[in-house]
């Protein structure tokens, strides 16, 4: 008897049960869908329907529920990560954008909007897989973007992304972010980063973030703010008065941060919450 999509879902959902996965019915799906090329929906409905799938679709997802089992990262199997309304390429040595950074982006994306300038200029300091400045190239289609990545494992997929989406009004380099865009300095909007901000002596909980995601991407030093200091020093070089500074961080870091912008000469340091409650952005103005 042939394989159908229900035994082969509810085999999934087992498997993936058994190995830990938060959300078990969703990866079932989206690892199914990936190798029959069919939305989440799609194979739900499938599913009810008890359609059969052949013996080698079923093999390739036995192999893809295996590597799943072991916490390898759902982006690392399929080779994309959602990220608001944009698909992007990620794998190893790049950091999965993760869905509370898309509300992040969208302190960056509101303060560019509300800018009079014809052209707000946005900075991305730290881009990694491009997430947060492709979004805010798309989505402010009138803004200029800039973004800098420092890391030779990841920036291969920053430019594929940068390639992929061809964002006309995004420019992507390679570098520091002490150094980044000189030639910007006291004339841009907004700058945004999300920084590894990890403490070097912390181990993260899940094992998809510990065994997975490049070490350069998550730790931030002995207190997990030594590229959030640079990133402030950055801002103030970078932004003109009045510009706005966005910094994803740790849910227990929000106060250190803002003393710390508040010491670096900050206006109105604020912290805001996540959809779950907690600390996860802080902005603050350029003096």
């Amino acid at each position: 008897m042939p394989p159908t999509l229900t035994s082969v879902r509810n085999r999934a959902i087992g498997l993936l049960t058994a190995a830990g996965i938060t959300d078990p019915e969703v990866d079932a799906d989206l690892l199914i869908g990936h190798v029959l090329g069919q939305s989440r929906g799609e194979v739900q409905a499938g599913s009810i329907l008890d359609r059969p799938i052949s013996q080698e679709d079923a093999a390739v997802i036995d192999t893809l529920l295996a590597r799943r089992s072991t916490r390898e990262p759902l982006q690392h199997i399929t080779g994309r990560a959602p990220f608001r309304s944009l698909s992007l390429n990620v794998g190893p040595g790049v950091f999965v954008p993760r869905p509370e950074t898309e509300q992040v982006a969208q302190f960056a994306i509101d303060a560019l909007r509300s800018m009079p300038d014809p052209e707000p200029i946005g900075v991305d300091l730290g881009t990694g897989s491009g997430a947060i400045a492709l979004a805010l190239a798309t989505e402010v289609p009138h803004s200029r973007i800039f973004a800098i990545e420092n890391s030779p494992e990841a920036f291969p997929w920053t430019t594929r992304n940068f390639d992929e989406v061809a964002a006309g009004n995004a420019t992507l380099a390679f570098g520091d972010l002490a150094d980044a865009f000189a030639l910007l300095d006291g004339t841009v909007a907004v700058v945004i980063s999300n920084p590894p901000y990890i403490p070097a002596d912390a181990i993260p909980r899940d094992p998809e973030v510990r065994l997975f995601d490049p070490a350069h991407a998550l730790f931030g030093g002995a207190d997990g703010l030594d590229v959030v200091r640079s990133v402030s020093t950055t801002g103030l070089r970078l932004l003109r008065a009045g510009g706005v500074l966005v910094i994803e961080h740790g849910e227990l870091q929000g106060a250190d941060i803002r003393a710390l912008l508040s010491a670096d000469g900050w206006r109105v340091p604020a912290t805001h919450r996540d959809y779950t409650s907690r600390d996860r952005a802080t902005t603050a103005v350029h003096p």
